[in-house]
């Protein structure tokens, strides 16, 4: 005989059988059936959030963070609406991430009640798959088939709508089991001999690199790659994490994304090796394309839709980064036996005035001669944070203009280091550090951001605070949003800057912080900086540190 059980208990149990130990949400009255089990769930931490938005932002922190499947709960049709940006976010990297929302009962939707929505409909654009219960019976089988999408590549955030029957419902119910897809497959025989005879007929090649080197684990092979070659290697133009090992003697830093910077980068290259990403994606229009005439690509990736996704590839292998890369590697070595040792080296030695290290040394020095400027320079303010930062903490990066040093400062060594704003839409930095240090309680997490970026997710600091995290948060107080008085100057000559400053009233970070729970400074003197950062990264518990940095445009 089956065992009889609710919705509402089989959805958390279902949940965590999948793996999940944190639900973020923001309960509403057809969540409440939820927060009613969890009572008799201990095991799972359900992490609140002030807005929707933040739920999702938090929910794909922690999963960037740790690699695993995560979940979250929103509130029926207005707080899946809250949530559309984070999960767009959560969509562009690629978050195996499971949104739920509650709905109304069935039949009683009919009537179209406050609050009621289409949720289905309004997640599909954003989501892998998105589908609502409508038996308790079938509530086993979405969630693992949920779940399997998320996680099998190309990964991806899935929608479950929850009616309020179906949580209250008890039935006799089987849970099934959970299913990973293994998608570490490396190409045939026959492809790895010709992507390495071709990549050894290049004369000078270059490798762009994107994030499926996190997903698959692969910087130390990425590396092994460019330094079998004597290559130079860089991250793809939207560098949101940590994609290659910056101590690699081949490592040449992030292509800029903008077509011209990023077309001059490849000219003098006969062959572009793209690894787990689109190599050339770019942000704003320009006649200039980023692809140099004749230059030929070979990609390796999961991802379908990066294959080939704008320029045609002579050789592309849908296959896991790391397995082809483990099998390429020694077959370039074998195949290319001691002409290629002597290329490598001769290519190593004449990347090594100009690779990151060398670039570090020299953009250390060239910052430092701001390092008397007041208002505080925002590249010195970068500088001062990386350098007081322990050396196993984790950055998450959505200082925009005020972080444009940060990936030239500060070493990618492992691949949970560093995690940056992918999509463009901003608010995503402050949520997703408190996703992140929940994801590594061990670590000590900085978030640095700017102050335009951060009034979108204030809230966030309140939940960091009441979970007592290891979390200190630099925000970048220019005084307005800098990036687009940069861009309004550039493309039309025009300063007059209207709705781009918040400053009459200023806008107070550190009261707002200390309102919320956290501990929190103001600085505006830059000898003070290196001292209060040390002390508070040092430190336990969730803090804000002020910066009031130069509201200069150019």
């Amino acid at each position: 005989m089956k065992n009889r059980i609710t919705g509402r208990s089989a959805f958390l149990a279902l949940l965590k059988d999948e793996g999940v130990t944190h639900l973020f949400g923001n309960p509403g009255t057809t969540e409440l059936p939820i927060m009613h089990a969890l009572k008799d769930h201990p095991d799972l931490t359900y992490v609140m959030a002030m807005q929707e938005s933040l739920v999702v932002a938090m929910a794909d922190g922690f999963s960037r963070a740790s690699g695993k499947l995560v979940a979250c709960n929103v509130h029926v049709a207005p707080g899946l609406g809250n949530a559309m940006g984070s999960l767009y976010n959560a969509s562009f990297t690629g978050t195996p991430l499971i949104l739920t929302a509650g709905q109304q009962e069935q039949g009683h939707g009919l009537t179209e009640p406050v609050l009621y929505g289409p949720l289905v409909q309004m997640a599909t654009p954003l989501v892998k798959w998105a589908v609502e219960v409508t038996r308790l019976e079938d509530l086993p089988r979405i969630v693992r088939r949920a779940a399997k999408i998320a996680t099998t590549p190309p990964t991806g955030p899935v929608f479950i709508s929850l009616p309020g029957d179906i949580l209250n419902a008890e039935a006799g119910i089987e849970l099934g089991r959970s299913s990973r897809i293994d998608t570490r497959v490396r190409p045939s025989e026959d492809s790895l001999k010709a992507l390495a005879a071709r990549i050894l007929k290049a004369e000078r090649p270059v490798i762009v690199v994107g994030d499926e080197i996190v997903k698959s684990d692969a910087l130390r092979e990425a590396a092994d790659l460019a330094e079998t070659l004597g290559c130079p290697a860089w991250q793809s133009p939207t560098p949101y994490g940590s994609h290659f090992l910056s101590e690699s003697p081949s490592f040449m830093g992030a292509i800029a994304r903008l077509q011209k910077v990023a077309r001059d980068v490849l000219a003098p290259h006969d062959l572009l090796i793209a690894l787990g990403g689109d190599p050339l994606r770019m942000s704003v229009y320009s006649e200039v394309d980023p692809l140099p005439d004749g230059l030929s690509i070979v990609q390796v990736g999961l991802v379908d839709s990066d294959l080939a996704r704008n320029y045609g590839a002579e050789i592309a292998l849908k296959a896991d980064v790391k397995e082809t890369l483990r099998a390429l590697v020694p077959a370039l070595k074998e195949a290319g036996g001691g002409a290629l040792e002597a290329r490598a080296r001769q290519g190593l030695a004449a990347l090594s005035t100009r690779n990151w290290a060398a670039k570090r040394k020299a953009l250390v020095e060239q910052i430092s001669k701001a390092s008397q400027t007041s208002p505080i320079d925002p590249d010195w303010l970068a500088l001062q944070v990386v350098e007081a930062m322990p050396d196993n903490a984790i950055l998450v990066d959505e200082g925009l203009t005020s972080s444009r040093q940060i990936i030239g400062l500060r070493p990618h060594r492992d691949r949970y280091g560093y995690h940056a704003l992918a999509s463009g839409g901003i608010g995503w930095g402050l949520p997703a550090a408190v996703g992140v240090s929940l994801a590594n309680p061990q670590r000590p997490v900085v978030c640095y951001s700017g102050d335009g970026s951060s009034m979108y997710s204030i809230q966030s600091l309140w939940t960091a605070a009441n979970h007592k995290l290891p979390l200190t948060f630099v925000i970048v107080n220019n005084g307005g949003y800098r990036i687009i008085k940069q861009r309004l100057l550039a493309f039309h000559g025009d300063d007059h800057y209207v709705g781009m400053d918040f400053i009459d009233p200023p806008v107070d970070f550190t009261a707002l912080a200390r309102s919320l729970g956290l501990e929190a400074i103001r600085i505006t003197d830059p000898q003070e900086l290196k001292g209060a950062m040390k002390s508070a990264f040092s430190r336990p518990g969730a803090k804000l540190i002020e910066v009031v940095v130069s509201n200069s445009v150019n």
